[in-house]
């Protein structure tokens, strides 16, 4: 018969705190605004095939999804905060 399976379970990944949760808003925006200049640039040199690693153009969308994701975050954090009065 077969011998059991010696492979070992991966172990679970740490959680930790990443930069774009040290960041502000305005900060966040700000990158976005770069990645998706980054993007155009990078499509339009894909068509014109001189862009050498067209792997960049799912990496930069992927970058571009993560920071809408950590802005909205951030928005939603700041709304559910009750404000403090004086």
């Amino acid at each position: 018969m077969a011998d059991a399976k010696t492979t070992k379970k991966a172990a679970p990944k740490k959680t930790t705190v990443k930069a774009a949760e040290v960041k502000t808003v305005d900060q966040l925006r700000t990158e976005l605004a770069e990645k998706q200049a980054d993007q155009i640039a990078a499509k339009r040199s894909h068509a014109a095939g001189e862009l050498v690693n067209p792997r960049v153009l799912t990496v930069t969308r992927k970058e571009i999804a993560r920071l809408h994701g950590a802005i909205r975050a951030l928005e939603l954090a700041e709304r559910t905060t009750p404000k403090e009065s004086k």
